[in-house]
């Protein structure tokens, strides 16, 4: 099984907090959709089996943004070129202030059965500290339309750790996603990257992000929270009731193959990572050449542990050692295992059966700690 990410490089505004590839320009909306749609053809076959996709997931940027025609450009492209018989989860991610009743209906009829909802917060104060382009109402109203339409399948997206946010405040957010009874949370610490709003204001002086004591109060609280009412802590930032775990994003996590197409988007084929320009004009313009814009990567044996090891011990399942050998051929050296035994007396890991897990308390240092048991 496989699956497909479609990025879509466009928003209405600039969040102060956000890196990821796009452009508040939307005239070539029509123009992208169509040169996405001809890297799809173009990338036919990429994927080393007869593979069919089992998921597509619409990211960006703001897919939510695009009409329905554009979108149906790129979903008749995929249909032409791939084979979908074992279809299961179609993911759009949406704004809630591009969200209408008559919106999620085209979206239903699109056969999209799953939207990612970018909500952050329920707190118009917070949203507009983000610089969020719906409110708190729009928010709430989202949600309650898509399930009306039938999309029952819901994700939102709540952000913690933002300045002035006070644990109080972050337990009610929690609670009013609670309150909509929304099956699936993914759920971020705020991080303040370079090149944004937020981290020119950090040099400025301007900015002061949260102690890493009160993020971690957040954390805890999310989980404590959460799993009390019924939900899995399937991944380090997702969260989600019994049917309702994220397939795609699974898929990144489980080492699947999937293929990324649009400005930016990565692939991965089982052996290599591929990346396409971080540049729509270069992106549109080698296409309309019928050439896709990207670099490799082929991974080293040791490049295939290490990500296993970062990614596994992210879930819920953990890092199996034996599945680690089975990948890469590679076991643990000396100084690895002495470092699952300092784990082990910290009480950041449990070690069972050959398998790695991380605690509350590692899952504070998650990076740390699959990065210490990295391979050269």
């Amino acid at each position: 099984m496989a699956g497909i990410y479609i990025h879509i490089p466009f928003c209405k505004q600039a969040c102060h907090y956000c890196d990821f590839h796009f452009t508040t320009n939307l005239s070539n909306t029509k123009l992208l959709a169509k040169s996405i749609a001809k890297e799809i053809e173009l990338q036919k076959d990429f994927f080393s089996s007869q593979n069919t996709i089992e998921t597509i997931y619409f990211g960006g940027g703001t897919p939510s943004l695009l009409e329905k025609n554009e979108l149906e450009i790129i979903l008749n492209a995929i249909h032409k070129s791939f084979s979908i018989s074992d279809l299961v989860e179609v993911t759009l991610e949406a704004n809630p202030d591009d969200l209408s009743s008559e919106k999620i209906t085209e979206l239903k009829n699109l056969n999209f059965n799953r939207l990612s909802i970018g909500i952050q917060s329920f707190k118009d104060s917070v949203l507009k500290f983000l610089n969020r382009s719906h409110s708190a109402t729009q928010a709430k109203r989202a949600i309650e339309q898509a399930k009306d339409a039938g999309i029952h399948n819901v994700s939102i997206d709540l952000i913690y750790g933002i300045p002035t946010q006070t644990n109080k405040m972050w337990l009610e957010d929690i609670q009013q996603a609670l309150d909509l009874d929304v099956p699936h949370i993914s759920s971020y610490c705020l991080t303040v990257e370079e090149k944004t709003v937020f981290g020119n204001w950090l040099k400025k002086g301007k900015f002061t992000p949260q102690e890493d004591s009160t993020q971690a109060d957040h954390f805890k609280t999310l989980v404590n929270t959460l799993q009390s009412s019924g939900f899995w802590h399937y991944e380090i930032s997702n969260f989600a009731k019994e049917g309702y775990f994220s397939k795609h994003n699974s898929s990144y996590w489980e080492n699947k193959e999937y293929l990324g197409v649009g400005p930016s988007a990565h692939s991965f084929d089982g052996r290599i990572r591929q990346f396409n320009v971080k540049s729509n004009p270069l992106y549109l313009k080698a296409i309309q050449k019928g050439y896709i814009p990207y670099n490799q990567e082929v991974l080293t044996k040791e490049n295939i542990a290490n990500e296993y090891i970062m990614t596994s011990l992210r879930t819920m399942w953990g890092c199996d050692l034996k599945k680690l050998y089975k990948s890469s051929g590679l076991t643990f050296s000396i100084t690895q295992k002495e470092q699952i035994e300092l784990f082990l007396k910290e009480s950041k890991i449990t070690f069972n059966d050959s398998i790695v897990k991380l605690t509350m308390e590692g899952k504070l240092f998650a990076d740390s700690i699959a990065a210490s048991l990295f391979f050269d």
